[in-house]
Formats: C-alpha cells, sequence, structure tokens
C-alpha cells in the first residue's frame, strides 16, 4: 500500500469510473494498486477490464499488483497546453510492470532529464480531489535528484 498525496505537482483530472473500473478507482484512493489476471490463461491484464485480451475469457479476478516496473519508453514534454502548461517539463512514459503489462502514465519525483530506459520505478498516488487517485511512478533505487 502507498501512500496518496494531496498536493501533486501535475494536473489530476478525474478519471472516467465505470462498473468495470470502479474497484480500481476505489483502491487506488486508498494507496494500493489492482489490476486483473485472467484465471483460464493466467496473463495479467492492464487496464482493469473483465474480459482477457488474450484469450477472450470471462475468468478474470482482481488482484494486487506489486507498484513496481521499469521504464519502458519516456517522453520529455515540454510544450503543453490547458491545465498542463504551467508544469513543464514533465515526463510521459510507458512503465512495464513486474506483472508484464505495459501502463502509459508520468514519471514524477524526477529529474526528468536523467530518466532513462530500464529505470525501476514505483507507483505513488495522486490525489483528484474528487474521492479518487491517479496511479503515477517514481524512480527507485537510482540516484535522482528528485
Amino acid at each position: 500500500m502507498s501512500e496518496v498525496r494531496r498536493n501533486p505537482t501535475l494536473p489530476t483530472a478525474k478519471p472516467p469510473v465505470t462498473p468495470d473500473t470502479e474497484e480500481f478507482w476505489k483502491a487506488a484512493a486508498e494507496g494500493t494498486f489492482l489490476g486483473r489476471r485472467c484465471g483460464a490463461c493466467g496473463e495479467a491484464i492492464w487496464y482493469p477490464r473483465p474480459i482477457c485480451p488474450f484469450c477472450h475469457s470471462t475468468d478474470t479476478r482482481w488482484e494486487e499488483f506489486s507498484g513496481r516496473g521499469v521504464v519502458y519508453s519516456h517522453s520529455v514534454v515540454r510544450r503543453a497546453g490547458g491545465d498542463w502548461k504551467g508544469v513543464t517539463p514533465y515526463v510521459l512514459a510507458y512503465v512495464e510492470l513486474e506483472e508484464g503489462p505495459r501502463l502509459m502514465t508520468n514519471i514524477v519525483d524526477c529529474d526528468v532529464e536523467r530518466v532513462a530506459i530500464g529505470d525501476a520505478v514505483e507507483v505513488v498516488f495522486d490525489d483528484t480531489g474528487h474521492g479518487s487517485a491517479l496511479p503515477r511512478f517514481r524512480p527507485v533505487g537510482t540516484n535522482q535528484d528528485g
């Protein structure tokens, strides 16, 4: 379980909650990172959904993911509009979770110039102010300046 941060540095829009994702967002608001796993083929699934994208089974279940992974790919955003205009530069990345799936997210609490493919990261949750929290990732085990 991870702490939910109340004053994030990046914008935190209210996520679209559906019956299929409600359990995920509820857990995230409490600092727990959930995903789904297929009971038929064993694959970990991101984003959370009731049907396995690998074998099409409906035998999927919620599972607490470790919240650890590595940077698979990233980009430093230097120009943005809207709510994001005043927070550049920031890192947009794909993180490959220990469980296998990749998700698009932000890398936070780091020197944006030093983020690299293969960096170990861990989940942190940023409060949206709407009863939910967004999972983002920060470097671990590196000499990032933060």
